[in-house]
């Protein structure tokens, strides 16, 4: 799911594969795989003719700052996060009323860890444009990573509302009101996955459910696409909700796998890609923490 946008891919192979009432672990000898993306020619070509564009002493600071933006919207499709992140920060002092770069740039604070600065950005974006529903999306999850559950609850339940159809929205909102009450977030979530549509994203819904097992899931990913680019892009999604699941169930070695399986295919723009980043961090911070705690215990009983 970009940052931006969510995927509206069908995939009726699910249906045709059958469902389970509880997801049976599958041990797999090779995990599914796709090839990792990689820049194509026409992004380096891009970066590399704005660079020289830049180099021109006669732009004006409108241009400029478009430009920037542009070459940092490049770098950031590439991976080169902290290049994209300077250019947009230079893009903003030449023209400080860009709605959707202060979107970016909260989105690149969540991702590593910096969520009062998060928050500020979604905030200018919103000021800015107080229609964009994406920004609200964006700051409910930097609430959520920065531990502000009630607050996180609150944009999230405002951007699903606008399209409770959505199966990612309602993905995030579940997450959320796991932290709150886990019974009624499964409940909602299973009554929306109930009144399904066709649309790849309830494939997710299910995994994080149960409701089909991880052989069927990554068999209809594969029975509905030969793109690797689609392919790369769904099993990103895949494996971070499963590995969202997993950590719920207290399975860290399991979730941290689907973690860095997410990261593998270098599918940059994807939310589920960035934020798998962090979920490594504070599943790492959340173990040293407990064997701290276990070691002074251990101490104290000596």
């Amino acid at each position: 799911m970009k940052w931006f946008q969510t995927v509206t891919l069908g995939l009726s192979m699910l249906i045709a594969t059958g469902c389970a009432s509880t997801a049976d672990k599958q041990q797999w000898f090779y995990p599914p795989m796709a090839v990792p993306l990689q820049a194509s020619m026409q992004q380096e070509v891009q970066i590399a003719r704005l660079s020289q564009l830049l180099l021109r002493t006669n732009l004006s600071d409108e241009l400029r700052a478009k430009m920037l933006y542009e070459r940092g919207n490049y770098y950031d499709s590439v991976g080169l996060r902290d290049l994209a992140r300077l250019d947009y920060g230079q893009s903003l002092k030449l023209n400080p009323a860009q709605s959707e770069l202060f979107n970016l740039l909260g989105v690149y604070y969540t991702q590593v860890g910096e969520f009062d600065a998060a928050y500020e950005a979604f905030d200018s974006t919103l000021d800015l444009n107080p229609e964009n529903s994406y920004a609200v999306r964006n700051r409910a999850i930097a609430l959520y990573y920065g531990d502000r559950i009630d607050l996180a609850l609150e944009d999230m339940e405002a951007h699903f509302a606008e399209d409770p159809s959505d199966p990612f929205r309602a993905l995030w909102l579940y997450l959320i009101k796991l932290e709150k009450d886990p019974q009624v977030a499964r409940q909602d979530l299973l009554n929306l996955y109930q009144q399904r549509d066709n649309e790849w994203g309830w494939v997710l819904v299910a995994l994080t459910l149960g409701e089909v097992s991880e052989e069927q899931t990554f068999k209809a990913i594969f029975a509905g696409t030969r793109d690797n680019t689609v392919l790369a892009q769904r099993l990103t999604e895949a494996y971070f909700y499963l590995g969202k699941r997993y950590q719920y169930e207290g399975d860290f070695a399991s979730a941290i796998s689907m973690y860095k399986l997410a990261i593998s295919f270098n599918v940059f723009e994807y939310v589920e890609h960035r934020y798998s980043f962090l979920e490594l961090s504070r599943i790492f911070k959340q173990v040293k923490a407990e064997q701290l705690a276990k070691a002074k215990l251990e101490q104290a009983q000596q």
